[in-house]
């Protein structure tokens, strides 16, 4: 093979990396779809991987960031953000220089906005085309993926999509392997400049904690149509209920706003 030829059969691709955040404890980490894209992308054969994450570092995100290194990974590109700004500019830019032919991301961020909609603009910017829920990519030959799509109840799709374009993870794509100690920690995190779009929209948002989800008054469990039905036309069993007779409608009401402020309908 001449070299010319050699260099063609380098795949270069790019994975859009996030600070992840534990449901459970809230500590920072690597985010689980972020690192099954990692996964993903070091198991293609003849892949050139390059790490992206735009914003700004400190020391726990950093720890997090470091968590993508040591899957076994030299490097990390570190495009500097500051906070408020939109990073699908900076992303753009820099995937618009490189020109990789594949660009994985998770579906989602662990935390932000985690809207989601990070990969759906940058397609939209750089005109690629976007393939979501990948579970899989078996083989890319002659500038074309063939990818496999997750879809619900274990389904799998197979489709083949021209490169470059974009792709997100599903959980269904394989885990991620452990993080070593010593290759996250000599790895570099290399920073480079870029340009900085504010995020105008998010500016005027007030943020606040999610309050509890009223708990539904009641659940139907049936496994067909059938028993749904008969559920919902059986006449209920009594259990601590009150019966109200020749009340006014002000004590009806009033009745019912207690009980409803009992089952946690309204706080």
């Amino acid at each position: 093979m001449r070299p010319e030829e050699q260099r063609e059969a380098v795949l270069d691709v790019a994975v859009l990396v996030s600070v992840g955040r534990h449901p459970v404890t809230g500590r920072t980490r690597r985010a689980d779809q972020d690192a099954r894209g990692v996964e993903l992308a070091l198991t293609l054969s003849e892949a050139r991987v390059t790490l992206l994450h735009a914003g700004s570092l400190d020391e726990e995100s950093e720890g997090a960031m470091r968590g993508y290194l040591g899957m076994g990974l030299p490097a990390l590109t570190l495009l500097e953000q500051p906070p408020g700004a939109d990073v699908v500019a900076a992303l753009a830019q820099v995937l618009d220089e490189t020109r990789p032919q594949l660009v994985i991301a998770g579906e989602r961020a662990e935390q932000g906005e985690g809207s989601g909609m990070l990969p759906y603009l940058l397609a939209e910017r750089l005109g690629w085309p976007l393939v979501s829920g990948l579970a899989a990519v078996e083989k890319v030959e002659n500038g074309v993926a063939t990818l496999l799509q997750a879809l619900p109840r274990g389904q799998r799709r197979r489709l083949q999509v021209r490169l470059p374009a974009i792709v997100t993870v599903d959980a269904a794509a394989a885990a991620a392997r452990q993080s070593a100690f010593g290759p996250a920690r000599r790895g570099e995190i290399e920073v480079e400049p870029a340009a900085v779009e504010w995020d105008e929209a998010q500016a005027e948002w007030n943020v606040a904690p999610a309050r509890k989800r009223p708990k539904r008054l009641k659940i139907v469990k049936a496994a067909s149509a059938r028993d749904r039905f008969k559920a919902a036309a059986a006449k209920a069993e009594g259990a601590g209920g009150q019966v109200l007779t020749d009340v006014t409608p002000e004590q009806g009401a009033e009745a019912i706003f207690k009980l409803l402020k009992e089952e946690g309908v309204l706080r």
